[in-house]
């Protein structure tokens, strides 16, 4: 295995029973080539291997550009990986994400796999509120609980009720990234990516965000995360892993 090749595991239920395990890694590695650069080869991600149970919080450390943004997007589907293995429990089987149809992701992204991005990405004109109800929406809640349950998520996030029926196109950074996190957490996730979600956030939306992290973990998710702040890492995680390259050029260390 390589020498940035890490493995990490979690850990047990209280009683020392193994818990659930709902996403695992094994061997992944992810390289970029540019091509305007002579075709320069970047390995940014090296043999990583680890998994995490229900209920527990892996969270990514390490200096910007070592990759953990791009560790999120490979385990989303948004990059495909050199090589390894990604594997998650979906609707009580494994399933691997490597190699698998754009049908079988979409359809882990809709029950399974869920992934706050660092940008709010949504149709243009469409109401903050429509939004944040539409996960729900497409596991098939009726209206009026997906509403109620958005409406909850607004309110605790403290958007105005003023904005509801705004597009989020038209906020500012910190509230746009709010209607993403209430977007997130609107149903329960087995598994959860979450690619800062605190940045952006007044200390009283920060502290909330923790508090749906906590209640996401008690619910049983699996959650792997980045988090600006140390304070914020040490509420939410359960175990670290250090992503800073040890044995990478200065010219490698790029925003991933």
């Amino acid at each position: 295995m390589a020498a940035m090749s890490r493995t990490v595991r979690t850990a047990c239920t209280e009683e020392g029973s193994p818990m659930t395990t709902l996403i695992e890694v094994r061997d992944l590695s992810k390289t970029f080539t540019l091509h305007q650069h002579n075709g320069v080869v970047l390995n940014v991600l090296r043999g990583l291997s680890f998994s995490v149970r229900a209920g527990k919080c892996l969270v990514l450390s390490g200096q910007s550009g070592a990759g953990k943004s791009t560790l999120l997007r490979t385990l989303y589907g948004n990059y495909l990986p050199a090589a390894g293995s990604i594997r998650v429990q979906h609707e009580g089987e494994w399933t691997e994400l490597v190699g698998a149809t754009p049908r079988q992701v979409l359809e882990v992204r809709r029950k399974t796999l869920g992934y706050v991005s660092q940008f709010l990405r949504v149709i243009p004109r469409v109401s903050s509120l429509d939004v944040v109800m539409e996960p729900a929406l497409a596991r098939g809640w009726s209206r009026e609980q997906a509403q109620e349950r958005a409406q909850l998520l607004l309110n605790r996030l403290n958007i105005p009720q003023r904005l509801w029926p705004l597009a989020p196109s038209t906020f500012s950074g910190g509230e746009q990234q709010r209607i993403n996190i209430a977007r997130a957490f609107m149903v329960p996730w087995p598994v959860l990516l979450l690619d800062e979600p605190t940045a952006s956030l007044d200390d009283a939306n920060r502290q909330v965000v923790l508090e749906l992290v906590d209640e996401a973990k008690q619910a049983g998710a699996a959650l792997i995360g980045i988090f600006h702040d140390r304070d914020a890492r040490e509420a939410v995680a359960n175990r670290q892993l250090d992503m800073s390259p040890v044995d990478l050029t200065a010219k490698e260390l790029l925003q991933c």
